[in-house]
């Protein structure tokens, strides 16, 4: 048994839709809970519309990945495609971390499946939905998630915004 944490995004077509019927799809997976959906600007190079994003908390008898390959199934299901880096898309989820049952943090430096994922402490879109769910989260080799937070830039804190569409 592990637990991880994903993080889902979207910012094409029904949003709130595509989000729901992915983490709808993760209760037989072991769905422990969900952030509320939070509207955040785009990360990237690429000119897009907004995202919504949750984080999630999924606990089963996957392996790191086994996180992996749901994660990219809910995509294709949600008929993302890979064409552009940083790029819209229909559904994005990342595997952030994976632990195992005894508490220890899941470690990869696999280019496929890297852990915790090499950028989740300087995204806010990320650190903020989990620290609505988990104030006490700690993104192993990065410290505390409230620490993270509280050192991101303020402007990308505040342009994370709670969702109240859907809770």
């Amino acid at each position: 048994m592990t637990r991880a944490v994903l993080s889902l995004g979207a910012n094409l077509g029904d949003r709130a839709g595509t989000l729901r019927s992915a983490i709808d799809a993760l209760k037989a997976d072991g769905l422990v809970a969900r952030s509320t959906l939070f509207e955040t600007p785009p990360w990237g190079p690429v000119e897009q519309p907004p995202y919504l994003n949750a984080v999630v908390f999924v606990r089963g008898d996957r392996d790191a990945a086994g996180w992996l390959a749901r994660a990219h199934e809910l995509e294709q299901a949600a008929g993302r495609t890979r064409e552009v880096r940083w790029g819209a898309r229909t559904l994005d989820v990342d595997v952030v971390t994976v632990t195992a049952d005894d508490g220890t943090p899941v470690l990869s430096g696999d280019p496929v499946l890297t852990l915790p994922h090499p950028r989740a402490h300087e995204r806010a879109f990320v650190l903020v939905p989990w620290l609505s769910l988990d104030p006490t989260a700690v993104l192993p080799g990065h410290g505390r998630v409230a620490d993270l937070v509280a050192a991101l830039p303020p402007d990308d804190v505040a342009a994370v915004v709670r969702w109240e569409h859907l809770r």
